[in-house]
């Protein structure tokens, strides 16, 4: 071995001559920041589009009259008393003022909402202004009586305990389309749903009919 080659060899084994590998290029730094930055984009994008976003995108309104479901269901006896089937079969939907004058033509309790609801919209004949959660499209045909007198599913199973409610939640209203925010659920990921009528859209209705026939349905069948 030569001189030379001993010198070299003792320069390596003293540290001498640095390892390249042994040092992040600014390359490799630039690329860790850039993953940092990425990374904290996400997680903060993330944060906004879930949290704070549908606070700015949605506006809270109130019902024009706080309804007690709980005591009409109790007084009355059931949902059919207000929500009823007309005789040809098809599905009545929100009462109309007519339907609740036939107890409500004058104020038969000491209830601050009752009052409201006769003095604003029974005595001048004015239908009430409900603010329509959600409405069925016009190219869905849904068929309540075949759900519930055919089939016989109780209201529950769909719209959740409403009749226990003795009051009206919040209505949120989208900004920019003027749309109810139920039109499209307050989970449409479904990560956090608990209940089938958290969301009720087009693919909770499948789950339910394959559940219970072993078949989703053709699409003729709820799409016209």
């Amino acid at each position: 071995m030569s001189a030379l080659d001993d010198k070299s060899t003792d320069a390596s084994a003293s540290g001498g001559t640095a390892d390249p590998g042994s040092q992040d290029s600014p390359k490799d730094k630039g690329g860790l920041a850039m993953l940092i930055t990425f990374i904290i984009g996400l997680v903060g994008s993330l944060v906004v589009g879930w949290v704070v976003f549908p606070k700015v995108l949605y506006s809270t309104r109130e019902q024009p009259i706080q309804f007690n479901h709980a005591l009409h269901v109790e007084e009355a006896g059931g949902c059919d008393s207000c929500h009823y089937f007309r005789e040809d079969g098809t599905f009545a939907g929100v009462p109309t003022l007519d339907a609740c004058v036939d107890c409500h033509e004058s104020a038969i309790g000491d209830s601050e909402e009752e009052a409201k609801f006769v003095e604003n919209y029974v005595e001048p004949g004015i239908e009430v202004p409900w603010l329509v959660y959600s409405r069925q499209p016009d190219c869905v045909f849904f068929s309540h009586a075949a759900h519930v007198k055919k089939a016989g599913m109780d209201c529950v199973t769909c719209h959740g305990p409403v009749g226990e409610s003795t009051s009206l939640k919040p209505y949120q209203e989208n900004r920019i389309s003027g749309y109810s925010r139920d039109i499209w659920g307050y989970d449409i990921s479904g990560i956090f749903k608990k209940h089938e009528w958290d969301s009720m859209k087009m693919d909770d209705c499948a789950r339910c009919h394959e559940r219970e026939t072993g078949s989703k349905g053709a699409c003729f069948q709820c799409h016209k």
